[in-house]
């Protein structure tokens, strides 16, 4: 994913001289391709994101259209009062961009675990929240958020992320993507987890079940429409996600679900627990923590709808 967003920002800076890209000390054979290019657009913060935001948020108050890249939290979490009083309390034009969002640096242990940031981004006014899928998504994400007047938030995958799109889809912040259809039970992931959901998907056709899949790439305005669909037209919505349980995509399509009465479904959510782990390991690791998908879907189909 981290490919396709910087493949795409170098393309949009070609054509507009308002982009800068800034960096906080990171993303070394990533984001050469746009230094060497635009070298008088591209800014090495160090490792100071607080003073990376802060820059970030004046060149966007002078006109400048401005994306900030570094891994997991630190763009985030270690700056977020300045997110929350530079960039968003002015709307400023800054696009804040972590790569390796969920367990991508599983093994180098919880300081580098990003599976809150979707949660405190969300909670943020003025704040639009994404987290593409697949390399696709990440560079239709990357040209609607710099046409975006506002803040926005990338949430990336590490490399070597799969491909699920065979085509570009139509790609609009807020709106959800069909990956597939169904009638059962309806499938929805954000980020990276769409590959899976996907496998999940299949898995559940070989016994019978058709799941629908949706990429839930924006979280915040998050798709309500397709969410009370959904809930209207299958026995059941599963939420996936490599985020924690708390405030992600499971809390925002909860919040969306409360507010339809009218729309009242099996729901469960898929998700990382609500603890710190004191514990290295790969992603794929830490994905299997979080439980068996396709029996928690088969569990939610036995149940009567309410």
């Amino acid at each position: 994913m981290r490919t396709a967003f910087i493949q795409a920002l170098t393309e949009l800076a070609g054509r507009d001289p308002r982009i800068w890209l800034l960096t906080g000390d990171l993303g070394f054979s990533v984001l050469e391709r746009f230094a060497e290019r635009f070298p008088d657009r591209f800014l090495n913060a160090g490792v100071a994101e607080q003073n990376m935001t802060g820059i970030a948020t004046g060149l966007a108050m002078s006109g400048k259209v401005v994306f900030t890249y570094s891994i997991a939290n630190f763009p985030t979490l270690r700056c977020l009062e300045q997110i929350r009083n530079d960039v968003c309390y002015h709307r400023a034009n800054v696009k804040i961009v972590a790569v390796g969002g969920g367990f991508a640096y599983g093994s180098q242990g919880y300081t580098h675990h990003g599976i809150e940031d979707l949660a405190v981004l969300r909670a943020l006014p003025e704040m639009v929240v994404m987290a593409p899928g697949d390399p696709v998504e990440a560079d239709l994400a990357t040209r609607a958020a710099a046409a975006w007047g506002g803040p926005c938030y990338i949430r990336l995958g590490k490399a070597g992320e799969p491909i699920v799109h065979t085509a570009p889809p139509a790609f609009q912040i807020g709106k959800a993507i069909l990956v597939r259809d169904g009638s059962d039970v309806t499938l929805i992931s954000t980020g990276g987890m769409l590959k899976e959901t996907v496998g999940l998907a299949d898995k559940l056709a070989a016994d019978g079940v058709r799941a629908a899949v949706l990429s839930m790439h924006t979280l915040k305005p998050i798709d309500a429409e397709a969410i009370a669909r959904a809930a209207r037209e299958t026995r059941g919505i599963v939420t996936l996600e490599e985020h924690t349980v708390v405030g992600g995509l499971g809390s925002a399509v909860a919040e969306v679900l409360a507010a339809m009465p009218e729309a009242r479904v099996p729901f469960r959510t898929i998700a990382a627990a609500d603890a710190v782990r004191h514990i290295g390991g790969s992603q794929a690791f830490f994905r299997q923590a979080m439980g068996d998908a396709a029996a928690i879907v088969r569990s939610i189909l036995q149940e009567p709808r309410p």
